[in-house]
């Protein structure tokens, strides 16, 4: 797909990751970017920001809490009506916090997931529309978990389960379903879990947590913004992508189960 003219949702699009992403977007000549984010996540600030760089009503900012369903489902329709169509969906927004676990499964998978079932109702040829693109980010810790936010890996593994799932759909629905999973890259949700003092499940002390961070090569979140760009232009439906150490972005494949039988 070249991203020329295509019309973009990103959540979690006012900082990190998303804004970086949302800003990409508008370089590779999108025709605008809808930024969903929380009411104090600066989004208004960095809408402005988009604008001023890329022109006016490029990019525009709605409130939206994507662990509500009804939020979400009304920004998409404020999409629709300032556009008129989407081709594009970004579903970026996440947390990482076992300490407070069932609120970062609300946020982290049902988020996506709601933000993936309107993707397919409002950009699906089965209904109607043209096709598009859907790109969910998972994690590293998703391909293989991750010992200090167990609960946090959880939700990246289902994240990757749930898009492979959707790829097998394409023909019906004309949409790419494709997966990014980045290693440790510098953003406010890492800043705040190194910083946190409260870890779930009583297994993970505050020291441990400090030394397993600071032992995992960073990333600045634009190198995670260009492999999805890249991802969107070359990826093919069911691409699991992974972008860490600031390396080029590589695509990962997972075996079926049926390929790994061992003795036990």
């Amino acid at each position: 797909m070249s991203i020329e003219g295509k019309i973009a949702i990103v959540t979690g699009g006012a900082n990190g990751i998303g804004f970086c992403t949302a800003k990409k977007l508008l370089e590779n000549e999108a025709k605008a970017v809808a930024v969903l984010d929380l009411a104090d996540s600066g989004g208004e600030s960095a809408v402005a920001d988009l604008n001023n760089e890329f022109g006016k009503d490029r990019a525009i900012f709605l409130v939206c809490d994507v662990s509500k369903s009804e939020e979400l489902k009304e920004s998409f329709k404020k999409v629709i009506d300032t556009y008129e169509t989407l081709d594009i969906v970004i579903n970026i927004a996440g947390i990482m916090d076992d300490a407070d676990w069932e609120i970062m499964v609300d946020v982290n998978y049902k988020g996506i997931v709601h933000g993936t079932i309107l993707g397919l109702h409002t950009m699906g040829k089965y209904k109607g529309g043209n096709g598009g693109v859907i790109v969910n980010m998972s994690s590293v810790a998703g391909l293989e978990g991750i010992p200090i936010a167990p609960i946090y890996g959880g939700t990246q593994y289902a994240i990757v389960g749930f898009t492979q799932s959707l790829k097998h759909y394409f023909e019906k629905t004309g949409i790419r379903m494709m997966t990014i999973c980045p290693g440790l890259t510098t953003t406010a949700m890492a800043t705040r879990f190194m910083s946190t003092k409260e870890h779930a499940m009583d297994l993970l002390d505050e020291e441990t947590a400090a030394l397993a961070m600071t032992t995992m090569q960073k990333q600045p979140p634009e190198h995670v913004a260009s492999a999805i760009i890249q991802l969107i232009d070359e990826g093919k439906n069911g691409t699991i992508f992974v972008s860490e150490n600031n390396q080029p972005p590589y695509a990962v494949e997972i075996p079926s189960y049926t390929n790994l039988k061992i003795p036990i």
